[in-house]
């Protein structure tokens, strides 16, 4: 089994910065590095959308929205993965979670991120 684990979100103020962190444990925690894996957020009152993956080779994809702002990486020696979130925005609230792509784990607890404006 495999648990994905996310921190580090919060409250900041709109142009400010946030980095997200993911990691995975469990017996099969390694098996992340195998994947293509992702970020996505649910903002309130919405359903769950994709925003940012990156490949096994470390290839990187963004959702227009965020575009020039976040930035996704990788450290397969860690199993962990990270979202660097920069000139964050008022509709970037929500709480984030990672997973593959497409999802074929279960869906952690996520973390909240709230930018005020």
């Amino acid at each position: 089994q495999v648990q994905l684990v996310e921190s580090g979100g919060g409250l900041v103020q709109a142009g400010g910065s946030l980095r997200l962190s993911c990691a995975g444990s469990g017996t099969s925690g390694n098996i992340l590095r195998f994947k293509t894996m992702a970020w996505y957020r649910r903002a309130p009152g919405k359903q769950r959308e994709l925003v940012a993956w990156i490949t096994t080779a470390s290839f990187t994809n963004y959702v227009d929205s965020v575009k020039g702002r976040f930035t996704i990486s990788r450290d397969n020696s860690k199993d962990a993965m990270y979202l660097l979130m920069n000139s964050l925005k008022p509709e970037d609230t929500g709480v984030y979670y990672c997973n593959t792509l497409p999802s074929s784990v279960s869906w952690g607890q996520g973390t909240q991120v709230t930018v005020s404006s």
